[in-house]
């Protein structure tokens, strides 16, 4: 039997960088697992994000280095080679709006967009904008090189609290006035992207190790914050950062998204009037189906080549949980 394998025509590919909060909560690592999974992506670079509004339970500055730990985690289950640069990127928040975080995670995108290459440039922010802002403050000539995608804010009009965007407002402010193309996935859309514990175990769960482990780690913290009144739901959850890899394989004229003038944000995550001539692709609407039926056979997909290449370890696969 031979493994169905995927082609994409070279010129349709594109090139990829994912910035990720990935011990955040269990949501990241399915989006890291789609995006190496997905051919269409040329994976110029992995970036570990900080999350550190819960530096209380890591310590600070801690936080980013959870994300690397996690993201090695998530790449060695997986079991694919990984041969682009997988770094830290800034270990806080922006004091000010002009102040950058230098990090080797800004350095990266800095020097991809400026390397020469006729495919375009896509940075994925899962998390926090700060390794985004910092590297367009350190370099502005990449703002016209490149197209952000960000997992972040609230709904339109007003705004509010959003987990991304409150990790670093000042960092949002800068992309937002910046002039790199921008696509913005708020909450409410996000949000869209919902999936109950028992479609994970039956569709994600049997898939190998790094399936076990997505589905295990989910069901661990879901169990783990039980006690929470408003988070989570107790028998679903949200895979909000699929978006990432979704918005580009859906049909390009689709129109499910509105270009608005893009706000400032205050620090109580409320939009405020931006400036004029700077507008921003702000999404409304997913092709949930689409992109969750993907992950999902990409993920069936690569169990199977797993087990024809190495059936002794496939032995030893978990069964489903």
């Amino acid at each position: 039997m031979k493994t169905i394998q995927v082609h994409v025509p070279e010129k349709k590919r594109v090139r990829m960088i994912v910035d990720t909060d990935c011990k955040n909560e269990a949501d990241d690592q399915f989006a890291l697992v789609h995006h190496l999974l997905t051919p269409m992506f040329d994976i110029r670079g992995i970036i570990a994000a900080h999350f550190e509004s819960k530096a209380p339970e890591y310590g600070e500055g801690q936080t980013v280095h959870a994300s690397m730990r996690e993201i090695r985690k998530v790449i060695s289950l997986l079991g694919v080679p990984v041969a682009c640069p997988v770094v830290l990127g800034a270990d806080r928040a922006m004091t000010a709006e002009n102040v950058p975080v230098p990090s080797a995670g800004a350095r990266l995108i800095i020097e991809e967009a400026m390397r020469e290459d006729e495919r375009p440039l896509y940075v994925a922010l899962l998390g926090t904008a700060t390794d985004m802002a910092s590297a367009l403050l350190m370099r502005p000539e990449i703002a016209n090189r490149l197209t952000a995608i960000w997992i972040g804010g609230g709904d339109y009009p007003e705004g509010g609290w959003e987990f991304n965007l409150i990790q670093d407002i000042h960092a949002a402010n800068v992309l937002l006035s910046s002039r790199a193309a921008l696509w913005q996935v708020p909450r409410g859309t996000y949000k869209q992207m919902n999936v109950t514990l028992s479609e994970l175990c039956w569709r994600v769960a049997p898939q190998g190790e790094i399936g076990a482990y997505l589905f295990e780690q989910m069901a661990e913290l879901n169990d783990r914050l039980g006690d929470d009144p408003g988070f989570p739901h107790g028998e679903s959850w949200c895979l909000g950062d699929q978006p990432t890899v979704g918005l580009l394989l859906e049909d390009r004229g689709r129109q499910n998204y509105d270009m608005r003038p893009a706000p400032r944000v205050a620090m109580d995550c409320r939009y405020l009037p931006g400036q004029s001539g700077r507008d921003i692709r702000v999404y409304h609407t997913l092709d949930v189906r689409m992109t969750l039926e993907d992950f999902y056979a990409k993920l069936a997909l690569h169990h199977m080549k797993q087990t024809m290449t190495h059936p002794r370890e496939a032995e030893n696969t978990r069964e489903m949980i």
